[in-house]
């Protein structure tokens, strides 16, 4: 039986030692998230919000609490495992693209199948046609806008059909015009792949798009209504 929801979030929190004494970068934060809809965590700079992120895909590891994708508590999980999981079920797409600049758009497209001893080829020349990149498959990142970039960097994300996608400002590297164009296409992909997104972003016209918001303020969860 599929678990109810996609992602749950328990009693996180995350501290780190400074010359004051501890910080709390998240304190307490539950929520969970089901198979499907799309999430934005809002809130303003130092509110905690890739911390969040970057604990929910397992790249990090929390204080206290627990993360459970796909009815799989991350935490249980050691560094190689996670990686294991993440590469089966999980897609990225991050500000500042992360593509490899010695590899074309097609090979960067190919990599994470390519990691997970899967065929490669056709399904990334798939993808990076799905958005509108098929002229471009062999050109290197240098060569390519930075709308085209992160288009790959979508390219990247979908091509291993993740039931999860977790996106970290993802215009924020954009001008106005190929934000606007790489959002509408990622919703597009979203809602044709049935993926569950989650999102940080600072931009309310673009959480808006999004089925709800979460809003941090100081590490701490906002309930629903309350502002900052």
């Amino acid at each position: 039986m599929s678990p109810v929801y996609s992602i749950e979030v328990k009693n996180l929190c995350r501290q780190v030692a400074d010359s004051s004494g501890v910080l709390d970068i998240l304190d307490d934060v539950s929520f969970s998230v089901s198979s499907g809809e799309a999430v934005a965590i809002t809130g303003s700079s130092g509110s905690g919000k890739s911390t969040l992120l970057g604990l929910m895909a397992g790249l990090d590891l929390p204080t206290s609490g627990d993360v459970v994708l796909l009815g799989q508590d991350m935490f249980a999980l050691d560094e190689e495992a996670r990686a294991a999981f993440r590469a089966k079920h999980v897609g990225f797409v991050f500000q500042s693209f992360q593509l490899l600049p010695n590899l074309t758009a097609l090979e960067n497209v190919m990599l994470p199948l390519e990691l997970a001893g899967k065929p490669a080829a056709q399904a990334a020349r798939a993808a990076l046609n799905r958005v509108g990149l098929q002229e471009r498959l062999h050109h290197y990142p240098k060569t390519l806008s930075g709308g085209e970039q992160q288009r790959v960097s979508l390219a990247r994300a979908f091509v291993v059909q993740p039931r999860l996608l977790f996106v970290d400002e993802p215009t924020g590297s954009l001008d106005a015009h190929n934000g606007a164009l790489v959002i509408d296409l990622m919703f597009s992909l979203l809602l044709e792949k049935q993926t569950t997104l989650i999102m940080v972003t600072h931009d309310q016209a673009l959480a808006d798009r999004c089925q709800r918001q979460l809003q941090l303020q100081g590490g701490r969860l906002l309930a629903p209504g309350q502002t900052a």
